[in-house]
């Protein structure tokens, strides 16, 4: 058996945090900008030869971007290239593309570089061959003018069509036409096919995918792509409850810390409310530690099965449980979490189990008809299955999928590297330093990923980002204090961390890693 993580397509979200990570290993947008225009560049010298005349029509993005390195590149071969930029130069925003437009501005004297501002100034740009970059991935709606209008020209010109990733107008996810579309003879796409490709040869033409630098491996290590993925926009209308409400259970007469730690990590993650449920005693314990805790007073010293009466009301309620920290392990306790489990299940809500409430399941474990997710260290994991893991990171990952398929959940294991596994995908955290050995770290991340859960994101995909905001605040924590941590120092630092996941690049670049 083989670890599956390598898709034939990618989506223009994955393909956006893809270039998000690779910038924060070392991979810069000019470079990658550099290598796709080259591509492209390499076709049209393949194909044609230096008497025919190559128009280029480009954006203000990054696709534009790449269609200024194709002019410089023919210029380079000894090619006749008109540029036709549609929009105002001083409105690049983009930095690898402004970069690469200052860069053509020295050889005007051969190269035609015509702005064009609206429908009304569109030049002649007949041609030989055009080349389409006008557009990337990730536009929605219809094409407005002129850029509509622009393509309306491209169609009507009798050349040899090449679009730069995707035809302009074409929806990379899905393949619809906003409005209208640039039809081409030829699509020169980068990386990995765009997963609406397929679905609009009749304006792909022949399609092409070049490489641009972009190790496959690179999917597979978490980054701040990943947190970006896990972001979701505040609706400014929006109401108390909208964001997520998080049910946490946990906590018996000797452990109140644990579900506190869980349940304030949730709340830096933005969710709007957390109830935290508990013993009554450590309840009233964690309502004095912080007024922002709504807390749940449960009947007993520890959690038992006639907890759930009163839980199922807060159950239907969430949008998603977690279960587990400080819970203990007495019999009636392990029953509690078997029938908890069996509710939250019945409900059809996500579920988190971590700490104890994941040591209870290893008793009765099945798989769910729900997403679970599950944050063993490699202790706690050797309960769940029985199973040592292997020191080799590969064969961990490997270990780690064969479980995640066998309870159809998604697994992350804590360590210095975290492993994080669902069914098909696997991903490698590095954030994190020693000094969160302390003793309630892994609570922080349980909060983190079970808030992001409770706002509706995927789950695979709030378990990678949770691991590497958890230790990315670790990271900026130990910054300032070395490695004389406490937990609720991280807590600190994860709405910097959520906010602008690119600034640990700093901290990383400082520790050498």
């Amino acid at each position: 058996m083989q670890i599956k993580t390598q898709k034939k397509y990618i989506s223009s979200r994955e393909m956006r945090a893809l270039e998000s990570n690779a910038q924060y290993y070392g991979i810069s947008l000019l470079q990658l900008m550099e290598n796709a225009g080259r591509a492209v560049a390499e076709e049209v010298i393949l194909r044609f030869s230096k008497e025919k005349v190559i128009s280029i029509f480009c954006g203000l993005g990054g696709n534009g971007g790449d269609g200024f390195v194709v002019a410089r590149h023919l210029l380079t071969s000894g090619y006749r290239v008109k540029v036709v930029l549609v929009g105002r130069s001083r409105d690049i925003s983009h930095e690898a593309t402004l970069q690469n437009w200052l860069a053509l501005q020295a050889f005007q004297a051969k190269i035609s570089i015509i702005e064009v501002s609206d429908s009304s100034s569109i030049p002649d740009a007949a041609a030989d061959v055009v080349v389409d970059a006008l557009l990337g991935t990730g536009i929605k709606g219809k094409l407005k003018p002129p850029i509509s209008q622009v393509v309306e020209y491209i169609n009507s010109l009798n050349a040899f069509r090449i679009a730069v990733d995707v035809p302009t107008g074409i929806d990379s996810d899905n393949g619809d036409v906003l409005g209208i579309a640039v039809k081409a003879d030829l699509t020169v796409t980068f990386y990995k096919s765009k997963m609406g490709l397929a679905k609009a040869k009749k304006y792909v033409g022949e399609l092409l995918s070049k490489e641009i630098g972009l190790p496959f491996d690179l999917e597979e290590y978490a980054g701040p792509g990943d947190v970006l993925l896990a972001q979701k926009p505040r609706n400014p209308t929006a109401h108390k409850g909208d964001s997520g409400k998080l049910l946490v259970i946990g906590g018996s007469e000797i452990y109140s810390g644990a579900p506190t730690l869980v349940s304030l990590g949730a709340m830096r993650t933005g969710v709007d409310i957390v109830y935290l449920a508990a013993p009554a005693k450590t309840a009233y314990a964690i309502s004095s530690m912080s007024p922002d805790l709504i807390t749940i007073k449960l009947d007993g010293s520890n959690l038992n099965p006639g907890n759930l009466e009163t839980l199922k009301p807060f159950i239907d309620m969430a949008d998603a449980v977690a279960i587990g920290p400080g819970l203990g392990l007495n019999p009636e306790t392990v029953d509690f979490v078997k029938g908890c489990i069996k509710e939250v299940e019945q409900a059809g809500k996500p579920m988190f189990l971590d700490a104890d409430g994941l040591k209870a399941f290893a008793e009765f474990k099945r798989p769910l008809k729900i997403p679970l997710v599950l944050t063993p260290h490699a202790g706690e994991y050797a309960i769940l299955t029985s199973e040592t893991l292997p020191e080799n990171q590969a064969d961990r990952a490997l270990t780690i999928q064969k479980t995640a398929k066998k309870l159809n959940a998604i697994v992350l294991v804590k360590g210095k590297v975290d492993i994080v596994c669902d069914t098909e995908r696997v991903k490698y955290n590095f954030t994190g330093n020693p000094g969160m050995t302390v003793g309630g770290t892994g609570d922080v991340l349980s909060g983190i990923i079970a808030g992001l859960m409770a706002q509706h994101i995927d789950p695979f995909e709030a378990a990678v980002a949770g691991a590497f905001v958890n230790g990315a605040a670790g990271d900026f924590a130990a910054s300032e204090l070395g490695f004389h941590l406490v937990a609720t120092d991280i807590i600190d630092w994860i709405p910097r961390v959520l906010d602008d996941p690119m600034s640990h690049l700093k901290v990383r670049k400082s520790s050498g890693n």
